[in-house]
Order: structure tokens, then C-alpha cells, then sequence
């Protein structure tokens, strides 16, 4: 099977870690290139790249600022993400409240050991 572009869908754009990294920075508040590239401590045709990746997708949008083009998260595109991961919401919060009972079986039992220790 043909391996899907990173270009197809917001799901394979932020597949990437770099992209996520970008998506982050932006969320914060629109950047140029050269800042997202001294924030990451890479080159700024590597930023390029991958904006362009995200831009094609729709989750980032870029505005001319005089010399310099200024780029912004449009979170839009996530939504689907959003929806799917929300489906293992319910998984996940069981799975947390299981390992709290776990934890506060072993704490129990280490203070009665440390109790029994000391006699």
C-alpha cells in the first residue's frame, strides 16, 4: 500500500514532531519563520518545509508584515483529531482511576511494612 502524503490531512501533518513543535510555538501567537526556527534551534528552510506542510492542510496561515510573512495556527483543522481522541477519553480516565487504586494499595502496604519495621 502507498504510503499516504503528509499533505493529505491534518492527521499525517502532525504525525511529524517538529510540526507539533510549530503548531505549539504558534499557538501562543503568530511568528515569522526566522523566530519559529531560533525557537526550535533549527534551520529556517527546515521551518519552511514543514509550514509549508501545515499550511497546505489549512492548520497554519501566513499574512504579509512589510519584509516579513507572519504565520498563525488555524486550529480548525484539528477538530477531527479532537473528535477521534475524545472516543478514548472514557479508556483512558478508567485506566487512570485503576492505577490509583494500585497506588494506594501499595502505599498502604508500604506503611505497614515500614510500621512492622520498626517493632
Amino acid at each position: 500500500m502507498p504510503r499516504v502524503p503528509t499533505t493529505a490531512d491534518a492527521f499525517n501533518a502532525v504525525a511529524e514532531p517538529r510540526r507539533r513543535q510549530i503548531l505549539d510555538l504558534l499557538a501562543a501567537r503568530e511568528r515569522a519563520v526566522g523566530d519559529l526556527a531560533a525557537l526550535l534551534g533549527v534551520t529556517q528552510p527546515l521551518v519552511s518545509k514543514h509550514l509549508r506542510v501545515l499550511r497546505e492542510v489549512g492548520l497554519v496561515e501566513v499574512r504579509d508584515d512589510g519584509r516579513r510573512r507572519l504565520y498563525r495556527l488555524d486550529g480548525r483543522p484539528l477538530k477531527p483529531i479532537h473528535d477521534w481522541v475524545k472516543g478514548y477519553e472514557q479508556t483512558w480516565s478508567e485506566r487512570f482511576d485503576q492505577l490509583d487504586v494500585v497506588l494506594a494499595e501499595l502505599s498502604e502496604q508500604e506503611q505497614q511494612d515500614g510500621s512492622q519495621d520498626r517493632q
